[in-house]
């Protein structure tokens, strides 16, 4: 009797480990599957939270391709209006090499607005949303050490990930297309050109 139960002891141990062990790369798997997803460049309405060390580390991903950084929120008119543009140019500009990220400043409390603003502008590049709780100052300064929270804020990064040039507001699309061909032909930061910082104009 004893014996038996020592087998059934160590038959249910061993289960459990199984289980355990079962779930972990499956976990690990959802979780890689749901980055994958929102780099893919679809529709999806689910935006991973970004802090600011997961969005160096997004924009690093694309080192050698020209990247544009739009950051929204839906209580931004302006980003509203200027977010067809932005989609529009990304249509465009997309199988040329040109890489476009969102990234939401929205609340939790906003979340359902974000979502449908998303369904409804089908951009087809991927959204993500800062991290709740994230200081915000801190992000701020991290992602563009001019930027002081003005919405919509664009950064164009060039192939070498140097931030080539940033708007601080809304701009023309003739502003858009000429940042974006700035950050397309330039190859590094050298070729920026002297006296042509990043500006917010």
């Amino acid at each position: 009797m004893t014996v038996m139960r020592t087998h059934l002891r160590i038959l249910l141990g061993i289960g459990v480990l199984g289980l355990t062990l079962a779930a972990t790369p499956n976990a690990a798997r959802a979780q890689t599957a749901a980055a994958h997803a929102a780099l893919s460049g679809g529709d999806s309405q689910d935006m991973p939270l970004l802090d600011l060390a997961g969005y160096k580390d997004l924009i690093a991903r694309y080192h050698g391709r020209p990247v544009l950084v739009t950051f929204w929120a839906t209580w931004c008119g302006p980003c509203r209006d200027e977010f067809p543009m932005i989609v529009g140019l990304a249509k465009e500009y997309g199988p040329q090499g040109l890489v476009v990220i969102g990234v939401s400043l929205d609340e939790d409390t906003d979340l359902p607005l974000a979502r449908k603003f998303l369904s409804d502008a089908h951009p087809g590049f991927a959204n993500f949303r800062q991290k709740p709780g994230t200081d915000i100052d801190a992000f701020y300064q991290g992602v563009n050490p001019d930027w002081r929270g003005t919405m919509p804020e664009t950064d164009f990064y060039a192939r070498d990930g140097h931030l080539a040039r940033y708007f601080v507001g809304q701009k023309t699309r003739d502003a858009f297309v000429q940042a974006i061909r700035l950050i397309m032909i330039t190859t590094d930061s050298e070729n920026l050109g002297k006296g042509s910082p990043s500006t917010g104009n």
